[in-house]
């Protein structure tokens, strides 16, 4: 087995909940509306540090599509599919795009950032 590369992004990120890989781009985000078989999902024009499995035939909610699925390069977990061909005319925009599955995933700005909403005191009540 050969050496991982990995690409590291700069902007607002998605990355694998598992060992925080950078995945995608939120400027890549395409669509907020998709749904799997664990709950929501994204759509998204292009992912990074992943590996592709072989394809398959899938039904889905939207038809029959030719999907493979995605793993994160680096833990080698699933975090979703990508669509490689449509059989039905409205669903062809799909076609070489990619669906990260939110459970799957973290988004750079919930996991970089805390805010502490525990009511405290202020220097002023101490006086």
């Amino acid at each position: 087995m050969g050496r991982i590369f990995v690409v590291d992004l700069e902007g607002r990120i998605y990355k694998c909940k598992f060992c925080k890989t950078h995945l995608a781009l939120a400027d890549d985000l395409v669509s907020r509306g998709f749904h799997c078989r664990r709950g929501k999902a994204y759509l998204f024009n292009k992912v990074v540090n992943v590996t592709v499995g072989p394809q398959e035939e899938r039904a889905m909610l939207s038809g029959m599509h030719t999907v493979s699925d995605i793993f994160c390069c680096c833990c080698g977990q699933i975090v979703g599919w990508k669509y490689e061909a449509a059989h039905e005319e409205s669903q062809k925009y799909k076609e070489k795009k990619f669906v990260l599955e939110r459970g799957r995933i973290v988004d750079g700005v919930d996991t970089e950032f805390y805010i502490d909403t525990r009511p405290t005191i202020s220097d002023t009540e101490d006086a």
